[in-house]
């Protein structure tokens, strides 16, 4: 470890699963989700319903130097104007069905595979890895589609991983990445999302699964998104909150606020 270096971190919640994350002065921004409040979505049987807008317009964000994925199929993920907006950052990481959907500037990353981010002036770089993710209970990857987390590791300070669930449950595969990296702030997907055509199981974390999440990676501060801005969400981050403090778990749970930032130093 580089004892002269501290991990300078910054999130800004903008809505949805859409946060700003910088990190050492690079800037990453997640799942990016820009359409007003009121727009519908219809894929199939499903129909995703937009209830709050982002709380800054994708003009307001400045440069970023990558934009991290999950996946391409679900609205939630990536709305219309999410998607106008990926040509214009230097980067998309993402699935690998996702970069062939998506063609440009996308990277597809298989699970557990690495690539390197520099900064514009290539005085920083990050290494991210692409992580398990199971959008659903079992069986559901043929409705759900390929879905992807993330870690991301500045190079100067490798025992310091952040985490980004991406869309998923808590299930062995999240466990794995718990037991590969040093992980000291973990963006987790929350919302406990539910959608009639796909049954009564959660297709996001829910609260039982941020605890176990919580107790998995016991050195990690959890910041949760993707808990509010659409009607599919059945649980908020109040329920996480509830959910925590019983647990002796409420010092690890960093709530946001849209359009907020919040600073971390692990």
């Amino acid at each position: 470890m580089n004892k002269t270096h501290r991990m300078d971190m910054r999130i800004t919640l903008i809505g949805g699963p859409t946060a700003l994350v910088e990190i050492d002065g690079m800037r990453i921004l997640t799942d990016p989700t820009f359409d007003p409040p009121g727009s519908e979505f219809t894929s199939g049987p499903v129909t995703l319903r937009k209830t709050a807008g982002p709380a800054l317009a994708s003009d307001q964000l400045g440069p970023i130097d990558a934009v991290l994925l999950s996946h391409d199929q679900h609205f939630d993920n990536l709305d219309r104007s999410g998607r106008e907006f990926l040509p214009l950052v230097r980067r998309v990481l993402t699935t690998p069905s996702a970069a062939a959907r998506l063609g440009g500037n996308s990277e597809g990353l298989a699970t557990w595979e690495s690539t390197r981010i520099l900064s514009a002036n290539h005085s920083v770089a990050l290494t991210v890895t692409a992580t398990p993710a199971r959008h659903g209970p079992p069986g559901i990857e043929p409705f759900s589609g390929e879905v992807t987390g993330f870690v991301v590791q500045s190079e100067l300070l490798r025992d310091q991983a952040i985490y980004i669930t991406g869309d998923t449950v808590w299930y062995e595969g999240v466990a794995e990445v718990a037991r590969r990296f040093p992980v000291k702030a973990i963006l987790l997907f929350a919302g406990a999302a539910r959608v009639a055509a796909r049954g009564p199981d959660p297709l996001t974390m829910d609260h039982n699964d941020a605890v176990a999440t919580a107790r998995a990676f016991p050195h990690a501060h959890i910041f949760p998104v993707h808990h509010h801005g659409w009607e599919h969400f059945s649980e908020d981050q109040q329920t996480l909150v509830e959910a925590f403090a019983p647990n002796g778990l409420a010092d690890r749970l960093q709530p946001l606020q849209a359009g907020v930032p919040v600073t971390f130093e692990p």
